[in-house]
């Protein structure tokens, strides 16, 4: 089906709307493509007990959007007019979360179906005063949503959603499509367009940037020029947000399949320099292979997911950071005269003690991804000895996917991936010949045999 705007369903008589921008564009069930049939059947239990309660329930946002694509959501969604302790009372199998946005989280089995209450605009305050500003509502100096509980009616919580195409409700009442915000318009010109100013809503929620950037990569669509021309001046907002929520979205860029086309967009709107500031660096600094490598990894990466075969983010932030590692390396190496393996762990250490700053990796990542970067300095030695420990070693898989990685961007590395992917499958004879290749012949030493001394 191809979608056409508000206007044209006016002029085609199939919906009939009140003149008030408070009004949506009503599509009757017969004029769009969404159906019953491709919603779970745990948001359908939801959406059904909350109608039969007598609240409002719509499905709402990303879900919406992408039945309306032809896609698969992850997960379901809805927006109703039952407060979360309403909701609460309806589902055992409940309970509410946040503290900065309050949602309810129903649970069936490994599903979850997220309830929002409607949202409603922030109100002017005084601003000579800030405190006086409602505990339920907070900003920031700059703007940002601090908190935001106020609850409200399903035409302001439309005007509250960041995007156009996810601001389209599926009511399960009548199974009416309502556009508030010719969302249908903008699927139908594949077109990322923010709703209302979007300076100001940049600056409620810095991280809605990024957000234009993971759908715009996400859907193959474009960036409204409004949507896209704050950015490049607002971008620095993003330092504000807390690190711990920038990783989550980095991890959301990165890890969902769309990590290339993001890792490109990124840098086209200058959004990566604010969140990888010395990788930038190194990069404009011409580190060799730095761009073709993140390149390479995201497009593995992005073929690994589409496989349904794991990707552990410690893998992304090593390849992230490694163009920023070899150059610290080298300085301390250089300044400090330390030797490489010292200068390795040094410069990793401060390397992942600035990134956090801004995106807060968990340690147990950092863990692996030094690990990864040591075996880097190991894979190239294969002795006997050091063959063995390496192949036994827990992070070689990820540490020989690196290497490969490398090789791939264009290091010459002197064959040591095609050594490595040999070796791993090779029987015993051949792996004792793979080493002979490489070891060169040891020098026998003499034998110090010690004398005892004999006792009188």
């Amino acid at each position: 089906m191809v979608y056409t705007s508000r206007a044209d369903f006016v002029a085609t008589g199939l919906i009939a709307i009140e003149q008030t921008l408070a009004k949506p564009t009503v599509i009757p069930r017969d004029a769009h493509t969404l159906s019953r049939s491709q919603v779970s059947a745990a948001a359908l239990k939801v959406l059904y007990r909350l109608k039969d309660a007598g609240f409002a329930a719509y499905l709402v946002g990303g879900c919406v959007r992408d039945l309306l694509l032809g896609l698969t959501p992850k997960d379901f969604d809805i927006a109703t007019d039952a407060m979360p302790e309403q909701v609460t009372q309806l589902f055992r199998n409940s309970r509410v979360i946040g503290r900065r946005f309050r949602i309810v989280h129903v649970r069936f089995g490994q599903e979850t179906i997220e309830v929002s209450t409607f949202r409603a605009h922030h109100s002017p305050f005084d601003e000579e005063d800030p405190d006086t500003e409602p505990l339920e509502r907070r900003r920031s100096d700059s703007g940002m949503i601090l908190r935001d509980n106020v609850y409200g009616r399903v035409d302001e919580d439309a005007g509250r959603r960041d995007f156009t195409i996810n601001a389209l409700y599926y009511d399960i009442r009548d199974f009416t499509l309502h556009d508030y915000a010719d969302g249908l318009r903008d699927l139908n010109a594949r077109q990322i367009r923010m709703i209302g100013d979007p300076a100001i809503r940049y600056r409620e929620d810095p991280v809605r940037m990024l957000r234009a950037v993971r759908f715009a990569a996400k859907l193959d669509f474009t960036l409204a020029e409004e949507t896209l021309k704050p950015i490049r001046t607002l971008r620095t907002l993003l330092l504000q947000v807390p690190a711990a929520r920038l990783f989550d979205e980095v991890i959301k860029l990165f890890l969902t399949g769309h990590g290339l086309s993001s890792f490109q967009l990124l840098r086209a709107h200058g959004l990566f320099e604010t969140l990888f500031p010395a990788t930038q660096a190194s990069i404009e600094a011409a580190t060799p292979f730095a761009v073709a490598l993140i390149e390479a990894a995201m497009h593995n990466t992005d073929l690994r997911l589409a496989e349904e075969r794991p990707v552990n983010p410690a893998f992304i932030f090593a390849v992230l950071l490694w163009p920023v590692l070899t150059i610290r390396q080298q300085q301390l190496q250089h300044d400090e005269g330390l030797p490489p393996i010292a200068a390795l762990h040094q410069a990793a250490h401060e390397v992942l003690g600035e990134q956090v700053r801004i995106t807060a990796i968990p340690r147990r990542f950092s863990t692996i991804v030094i690990e990864i970067w040591e075996l880097q300095w190991r894979l190239p030695r294969r002795t006997p000895a050091a063959v063995a420990k390496l192949i036994a070693h827990p992070r070689f898989r990820a540490g020989y996917d690196f290497l490969l990685l490398r090789e791939q961007a264009g290091e010459a590395l002197d064959g040591l991936g095609q050594w490595w992917s040999s070796y791993q499958i090779a029987d015993e004879a051949e792996r004792t010949a793979l080493v002979a290749t490489v070891t060169p012949p040891q020098s026998r030493r003499r034998s110090r045999v010690r004398r005892r001394k004999s006792r009188d």
